[in-house]
């Protein structure tokens, strides 16, 4: 009777912590998926050149979390995984308050401080959310419960294109033919000004509402976890490791992450300036990114759904790296709309790319789980890498919009499903 109700009230522990990681997510999905957003919107009110500057948007996000993955993991060290969370969410915080200056000054550096600061403290909430949901219930349904996490992200990342480009994109195709076209230095300057302050409102108010999330978790009753015994089955094998460099499991599923980020963001935020190199006006591109998102979401519940029960996380993650291959080879046969629709469907293929390659590579690291998840983490730079790619090639080396963005997303998927096929397993 006793060890009924242990089990029955570990459950109920473990069903309000994953509750409180999924409102988490759904904070990671607003903020990241606000840059979908503010690509075209920095590209206008800061009068930027070209695509390779715009994308300067996701580069200065994406690079946080190579720099301060493994700082984040010593964080955690000495916080803990509750404590270091509501860091993150104060850090991100900070970093949302910088767009106030960024804006007023109409300074494009400074919104791209704000950038890195803000993705600062998501590298630290990410390099404690996905171990602990990870590790939180059975390895073989960590799958199963980081969908849950990707439904609450991205139905956040859902939402936040369509409440910020409602904001700072409203009447987005006038105006910028007006400030195209306007000829008095002085009219253009208070067009652009008016356009810039339009991000300060949306910003204070998520400063505020991460502030509150911060005193919300600090205070929280969520439950610490002992990542450690991570992969018992194993044990004697950790023991005889010494160095996180002796799991070449991990290593391959650290550049895993990397190109799958890199898809994701190209299917997500790029999916947009991709529109407008199609020739399609800002009013109706800024939409784009939702799409994407939405069919992530459906892949999402097809994962919650599906994982473990009737195929394997391995088993998913092939199976979404060949539709990523096919819809690929789709893209590059089509144009127009109907390649937007193409792209958008990726998002279907990405849904549980990383719901499967993390736990896939974490699996069985033991006392190096934390130094494990914060590599991993490091590998979230590959959307500050291959975005950029796909930009030069098409603005630098003058290649087709179509050419550059296959050319660019191919390899990606070609490289995960060798991941699913074999890296996984490397060195076990």
């Amino acid at each position: 009777m006793n060890t009924t109700a242990a089990i029955a009230t570990k459950k109920q522990s473990n069903t309000k912590a994953i509750f409180i990681i999924g409102v988490l997510f759904f904070i990671f999905g607003f903020v990241t998926w606000l840059n979908g957003t503010l690509i075209p919107f920095l590209k206008l009110a800061c009068q930027l050149k070209n695509d390779i500057q715009a994308f300067f948007v996701t580069s200065a996000f994406y690079m946080a979390y190579f720099f301060l993955a493994i700082p984040s993991s010593a964080i955690l060290k000495r916080t803990g995984y509750k404590k270091g969370m509501a860091l993150g969410l104060f850090v991100m915080a900070v970093g949302s308050i910088i767009f106030v200056p960024a804006a007023q000054t109409r300074n494009f550096s400074l919104f791209l401080t704000g950038l890195f600061v803000q993705a600062t403290g998501l590298a630290l909430l990410q390099t404690a959310s996905n171990p602990y949901i990870s590790i939180i219930g059975p390895i073989e349904s960590a799958a199963q419960r980081i969908s849950i996490m990707g439904i609450c992200n991205k139905t956040a990342g859902m939402i936040s294109p369509l409440i910020l480009g409602a904001v700072v994109l409203k009447d987005a195709t006038p105006l910028e033919i007006q400030i195209n076209s306007t000829t008095d230095p002085v009219l253009k300057e208070t067009l652009l000004q008016e356009l810039a302050s339009r991000v300060i409102t949306p910003y204070i108010v998520i400063t505020i509402l991460l502030v509150i999330l911060t005193l919300m978790i600090w205070y929280s009753s969520l439950p610490e976890i002992d990542t450690d015994k991570n992969g018992q089955a194993s044990s004697t094998t950790v023991k005889n490791k010494t160095s996180v460099f002796q799991f070449p499991h991990l290593l391959l599923g650290v550049l895993c992450i990397f190109v799958y980020v890199g898809a994701e963001v190209l299917a997500g935020d790029a999916i947009g300036i991709y529109g407008r190199s199609e020739g399609l006006p800002l009013d109706v591109t800024r939409y784009f990114t939702t799409y994407t998102l939405l069919a992530m979401v459906i892949g999402y519940i097809v994962g919650v759904l599906t994982i473990p029960k009737i195929i394997s996380q391995q088993r998913a993650l092939k199976i979404s790296a060949i539709l990523g291959v096919i819809l690929s080879v789709a893209i590059f046969l089509s144009h127009g709309y109907t390649s937007i629709v193409l792209i958008a469907m990726l998002g279907l293929a990405n849904s549980l790319m990383w719901p499967a390659i993390f736990p896939l590579a974490i699996d069985g690291l033991g006392k190096f789980t934390k130094i494990g998840s914060a590599f991993l983490i490091m590998g979230i730079v590959g959307g500050a890498a291959i975005p950029l790619v796909y930009a030069s090639l098409k603005d630098k080396l003058h290649l087709s919009n179509t050419f550059s963005f296959v050319v660019t997303i191919l390899p990606c998927y070609l490289y995960i499903f060798y991941y699913a096929l074999k890296g996984y397993k490397a060195g076990k």
